[in-house]
């Protein structure tokens, strides 16, 4: 599968303010990235300069091998074959739900547009609406007419700038997967700006966090999760603690939840501090466990409780459990660690 984007170590700006720090990532043709991270980490200025709409200040932008970007020089939007779907929507209010998705691409043939439009009505869930208007849409149908009509003129590359950001948790999520089918369907390649990990994980195939304009790590959901490059990523990305650790071997960090066996960080040798990351689904409640934690506080989730515990030193974890093991705040309750993955940092001074 070839690259379709490839952003190499650019710089973004305004003037003499850099906002995006020797930012790089590609992507293949057909596959999903997110731009993930706090407001103000220059996710959306990222994004607007592989649309076009910001000059690089150094580094290059390609597109299926076609630079479109560098120093000194942009192709401008209109001439990247990029789609673009906003926060806001911007549907036409005067045009109806047909009209709106054919507006990219009203040069076409009528028959042609026409056949392009229903297709993608049908795609997207909204057959009966074409003769709608946006006022007589909900929220999520609204986007839904928004990404038709990006869709519409066949984009190598769709950029969404935020596009669930205004409804619920659950729509957001349930959105994102519809997306992703969507964009799949169509073998459209797309990169989404989002502070939602759970709406990040949902649609990409690969995730940048980013973080004081730079991207911390590019990879996937599943390694961002088990396999954080800083700790900065970890804090961000899941739940978890951090528990002070002492490297006693290659291979082996004390902790206060006794020896783990994994890989420690490159340069520290035995009596090094560090933190081990725990994640609430590395720890097993198990009642025949030496080990003895109290519980000082639950949340239930449904079908999980998700525990706050007291290790004997007094340092805290959490643990996820099934929600028919279900104690009470003060019991005291076995804890077995369980990893597949460890997460090591050399401790902060």
């Amino acid at each position: 599968m070839s690259k379709l984007l490839d952003v190499e170590n650019i710089d973004v700006g305004y003037g003499h303010h850099t906002v995006v720090f020797d930012a790089a990532l590609h992507l293949k043709q057909g596959a999903i990235g997110v731009l993930l991270g706090p407001s103000g980490c220059g996710k959306t200025t990222l994004l607007r300069a592989i649309a076009g709409f910001e000059p690089v200040q150094r580094g290059r932008i390609l597109l299926a091998g076609a630079e479109v970007s560098r120093a000194g020089w942009t192709l401008p939007p209109e001439k990247r074959q990029v789609g673009m779907v906003f926060q806001d929507f911007a549907l036409f209010p005067h045009l109806t739900v047909a009209d709106n998705v054919a507006f990219g691409i009203r040069r076409w043939p009528a028959d042609k547009r026409a056949a392009r439009v229903q297709e993608l009505l049908q795609l997207v869930g909204l057959p009966q609406y074409g003769t709608s208007y946006p006022h007589a849409l909900s929220g999520g149908q609204q986007q839904r007419v928004a990404l038709a009509r990006a869709l519409a003129p066949k984009p190598r590359l769709l950029l969404l700038d935020e596009p669930f950001s205004s409804m619920d948790v659950e729509l957001r999520e349930s959105l994102a997967r519809e997306v992703r089918t969507i964009l799949k369907h169509e073998g459209i390649t797309g990169l989404m700006v989002t502070h939602d990990q759970f709406e990040a994980f949902a649609i990409a195939d690969r995730i940048a966090v980013m973080h004081g304009g730079r991207i911390l790590q590019w990879d996937t959901a599943y390694n961002l999760y088990h396999q954080p490059a800083d700790r900065q990523v970890a804090d961000f990305i899941g739940q978890g603690v951090l528990l002070a650790g002492m490297v006693v071997g290659e291979t082996m960090v004390e902790t206060p939840l006794g020896p783990i066996a994994g890989k420690v960080p490159e340069g520290c040798r035995k009596g090094c501090a560090v933190d081990v990351l725990i994640r609430p689904d590395d720890l097993m409640l198990d009642p025949a466990s030496a080990l003895q934690a109290e519980v000082i506080d639950k949340a239930f989730r449904g079908a999980v409780f998700l525990y706050t515990l007291r290790l004997p030193r007094g340092a805290t974890v959490l643990c996820q459990a099934p929600s028919h093991h279900d104690h009470a705040i003060g019991e005291r309750v076995g804890l077995r660690p369980d990893f597949d993955h460890l997460a090591v940092f050399p401790r902060r001074e």
